[in-house]
């Protein structure tokens, strides 16, 4: 296990004079979420969405290939009980709980691949862009698990039977238009520049409006969703407990070493 890979990357926050705020994460294996990561992320959104400076609230990744690859697989071999396999997962429901709590909108930049855990970031947004390189695909299960935290998240926004697509077809790829055909994107356009102009003009367009309002749309949006502080932890704890076994150890090394 490499020690460096589970404490590098960063999250970074700036806020517009207009009340625009934006929160970038990066990490340099293809911005792969470590559970160090993780929880900085879910802080992150937590505090700049509690700060009255904030008005709305742009979430992104940096590079430019992938948005976001999902779980670390060296931290994944490196579980070697329940509680440890737990604890990393509940690392997404962290990140998933905050923006859903947020009081303020959370717009998603999507800007290339969304993969297990990052399919599930991008669905925990309120209005999410996207280029037609965000090609999405929940590969949970070709490992030996499940994509059990992020699900509850991505079938709220693309409903059941896609989100059955995707988890069960989990060697594949879908694209991003397939991905805007049901719901996950509001708009995919053609390049990385396309789409920050897109991004900024809807930020510009929330920031002027009432933030009460706001605040209220969200919760309505989010409505039936409260009970997800302990239905993501246990979802966790399946994961966390699957991740232990023979079958997915073995699964996790071989997809390693492709």
């Amino acid at each position: 296990m490499s020690t460096t890979s589970l404490t590098a990357g960063r999250v970074t926050t700036s806020t517009s004079p207009e009340g625009i705020a934006t929160i970038s994460f990066f990490h340099p294996s293809h911005n792969s979420l470590p559970s160090a990561l993780l929880t900085q992320l879910a802080n992150t959104i937590t505090a700049v969405g509690q700060s009255a400076d904030t008005k709305v609230i742009i979430l992104k990744s940096e590079g430019e290939k992938t948005f976001c690859a999902g779980a670390s697989f060296d931290e994944l071999m490196a579980i070697e009980n329940e509680a440890q396999g737990l604890e990393f997962f509940s690392g997404f429901a962290k990140v998933i709980n905050a923006c859903r709590t947020c009081p303020k909108i959370i717009i998603g930049r999507v800007q290339g691949k969304a993969i297990g855990g990052g399919v599930g970031v991008a669905a925990s947004t309120d209005y999410c862009f996207a280029t037609t390189q965000a090609a999405v695909k929940l590969s949970e299960l070709v490992v030996g698990i499940g994509p059990f935290v992020v699900g509850p998240a991505v079938e709220r926004k693309i409903g059941v039977s896609a989100y059955s697509q995707l988890a069960l077809d989990a060697a594949e790829f879908r694209s991003a238009e397939w991905a805007k055909e049901r719901g996950l994107y509001a708009e995919v356009l053609n390049t990385a520049e396309e789409l920050d102009a897109a991004v900024q003009a809807f930020a510009n367009k929330l920031a002027a409006y009432n933030p009460e309002a706001l605040t209220e749309l969200k919760q309505v949006c989010w409505q039936g969703t409260d009970k997800w502080d302990t239905l993501l932890v246990e979802r966790a704890a399946i994961s966390g407990r699957l991740v232990l076994s023979d079958f997915t150890r073995t699964s996790i090394r071989r997809f390693k070493s492709k």
